[in-house]
């Protein structure tokens, strides 16, 4: 039989600049290079995939993140999500399950529709069982799985469970049963040992552990097309930029790279004129009207020189609705000086290993997976510990200011740190890594899709007319 497959890769949003999205990105550059034959099927596509012909994109609206159905759901099953939860008797929550197991049946069905029509031996499920932001897209893979005996592979990013908003909820029976689901006929692959351990302990299952991966073999350079960037937006050569390259979420704690720019140029009052603090990434799919607001007005208390340029960034080049450059998020990190990357937690860090790419200094904290699959390959940046005050601010000594000031100010030492993290990461989290582990994944499910194909290519003959 043959050792390449055609595989469809499901996930409720694709072609943006959230990690998912990137990561899914390498896996089919990855596919393509081991002659594999690559599908998507998404809820909607924020530009086109990259590597994937247009033929063999697919739109399924029902599994899209915010959508009328999703957000319905959303307001009666989680209460964190709305300011006034609804207050639905038992009878109607009964119902209202009811009514979402069985559009998620029928979304199953046109997810294997999909995969009939085009004989998709595969499919890779990008946090859809995972985290409940596409419940429907959650039940329908999941029956598809199941039921229909589809080999399947899931790849969770994070957990509903690391989340606040969906901690608690009305549907915790359901979540446990489909987010994820375990069956020995399923494989599992999550991002870092951290979450291999809680997942083999939670569900009793054995997932492949594949970390997030940079493409260190092309890496992140000024060229042609990006060197306008600075100009473009209207930045000189000699301003010092600071870039925060990630979503506008809470959990990015945002605020605590404000604050730590703030204490940074209270120190070395020298820089003010010149610093720029760049947020380079929308607000994305965990809305918080409040959190903009909330960044500007402390930006605006420490005298920081805030910018928000999403509207400028995209996942792929290209011009806008008015004809001016979309850069990408490495187009960004080519100009940037320092990046701040401080979350309170992170799945692993995509955004990380792209600054490193770039050889661009990166003032972090040692979040969980950082220490636990990050700082062991030998990678160490201008580090915080993650440490919080009574307040809930990070804890930031003057080292660290100290430290940012001489990467500015010592090109001989910020080349030593910047080159060290850059070997570093590309011995450990290169796409010669994800390569090989993910050759080694269909290794081992290599038998059960054949299976799965037979059974798909029997059943198709079965109905068809």
């Amino acid at each position: 039989m043959s050792d390449t497959f055609r595989i469809g890769i499901v996930s409720g949003k694709l072609g943006d600049v959230d990690g998912v999205s990137l990561e899914v990105d390498k896996w089919i550059g990855v596919f393509n290079t081991l002659g594999h034959e690559v599908f998507t099927i998404a809820g909607y596509y924020r530009s086109p995939v990259e590597n994937v012909p247009e033929s063999h994109q697919f739109t399924i609206p029902a599994i899209r993140f915010g959508s009328d159905r999703q957000t319905l759901y959303e307001r009666h099953f989680f209460p964190h999500l709305s300011k006034v939860p609804p207050r639905d008797t038992e009878n109607e929550r009964r119902d209202l399950i009811e009514q979402l197991q069985s559009e998620g049946q029928e979304t199953g069905e046109l997810i294997y529709e999909q995969l009939a029509d085009n004989r998709i031996d595969v499919l890779i499920g990008e946090n859809t069982n995972a985290m409940p932001m596409t419940l429907l897209g959650g039940i329908g893979l999941y029956h598809v799985a199941t039921e229909k005996r589809v080999a399947t592979i899931f790849h969770h990013h994070d957990f509903w469970w690391e989340r606040s908003r969906f901690s608690n909820s009305h549907i915790e029976s359901l979540l446990n049963r489909i987010m994820p689901p375990v069956d020995i006929s399923h494989e599992h692959v999550v991002i870092s040992s951290y979450a291999g351990h809680i997942l083999s302990s939670l569900k009793r299952v054995q997932p492949h552990i594949v970390p997030n991966c940079e493409d260190f073999d092309n890496p992140i350079t000024i060229d042609d097309y990006n060197s306008s960037f600075r100009s473009d937006l209207g930045f000189s050569a000699d301003d010092i930029l600071v870039v925060q390259p990630t979503r506008v979420v809470r959990r990015k704690r945002i605020e605590d790279s404000v604050r730590l720019v703030g204490r940074f140029l209270g120190r070395y009052p020298q820089y003010r004129e010149r610093l720029h603090y760049i947020v380079s990434l929308y607000q994305g799919d965990e809305p918080d009207e409040n959190y903009v607001a909330e960044i500007r007005e402390l930006a605006e208390s420490l005298g920081v020189r805030l910018h928000f340029i999403s509207e400028r960034v995209a996942s792929v080049r290209g011009t806008d609705a008015v004809g001016r450059k979309l850069y990408t998020n490495r187009d960004v990190l080519a100009n940037a000086d320092i990046v701040t990357y401080l979350p309170i937690w992170e799945g692993f860090g995509n955004a990380l290993l792209e600054a490193i790419a770039a050889r661009v200094p990166v003032v972090t904290t040692t979040y969980l997976v950082y220490k636990t699959d990050i700082s062991v390959a030998g990678i160490r940046n201008i580090e915080i510990r993650d440490r919080y005050d009574e307040d809930g601010r990070l804890v930031i000594d003057d080292a660290v200011l100290e430290a940012m000031q001489r990467v500015l100010e010592h090109p001989g030492e910020r080349a030593e740190l910047v080159e060290r993290n850059f070997e570093a990461a590309r011995r450990e989290f290169g796409l010669s890594t994800l390569s090989d582990r993910l050759a080694t994944v269909f290794a081992a499910y290599g038998d059960e899709i054949r299976a799965s194909r037979m059974r798909i290519r029997k059943s198709s003959a079965r109905y068809s007319v």
